[in-house]
């Protein structure tokens, strides 16, 4: 493990979560009223990232599916999102239960911790020891967390027209890396 190791770890992982990109998509989905625990939704991509550094690959084994599938899933899904960010359409349905949580899902997966950031945190397994990956997954959390804590009070910031931009601009910036991550798969 060395410093430069963790750095770019963070790094890789940071641009692939793209937590700053995702704040106008998480915006927009309190304002539809969709309920985000803060410290649930970091813990449980925190879980997730650690999970499939270790275990990945052998949880997809186990169930026949390969890493390109699994990519393939996890972007359509994003697809989907950024479809509903531009044309202002619910393609995903709340549970009847009358709760609108998306702590879990939508955040923590796909949008966090989905296919792009899992399938990228097992490359990083090639050239990145086990505990640098760990320190980088931790330190990207944290700014997960601090990010998702401040998002009431940067939605109070940024006037609806902005709002309404950048949900379209973010909207059509996750259409095409849902698209590329396809792209790539196929």
């Amino acid at each position: 493990m060395s410093a430069t190791a963790v750095l770019s770890v963070t790094l890789i992982l940071f641009s692939v979560i793209d937590m700053i990109g995702n704040v106008p998509i998480i915006i927009n989905m309190k304002k539809d009223g969709l309920r985000i625990n803060a410290q649930k939704t970091t813990m449980v991509s925190g879980l997730i990232m650690i999970s499939f550094l270790f275990f990945g690959t052998a949880m997809l084994s186990l169930f026949g599916i390969d890493i390109t599938s699994f990519a393939l899933a996890g972007s359509l899904v994003m697809f989907f999102i950024g479809l509903e960010m531009i044309l202002g359409i619910r393609f995903f349905k709340e549970e009847t239960t009358g709760k609108k949580c998306g702590s879990i899902v939508p955040i923590a997966f796909p949008l966090l911790a989905g296919a792009g950031t899992l399938t990228t945190i097992i490359s990083l397994k090639v050239q990145y020891d086990s505990f640098s990956i760990i320190l980088g997954i931790l330190i990207n959390i944290l700014i997960i967390y601090f990010v998702l804590r401040s998002t009431d009070w940067m939605a109070k910031k940024i006037s609806e027209d902005v709002s309404s931009t950048l949900r379209k601009v973010f909207g059509i910036l996750l259409l095409a890396i849902s698209i590329q991550i396809i792209k790539n798969n196929l």
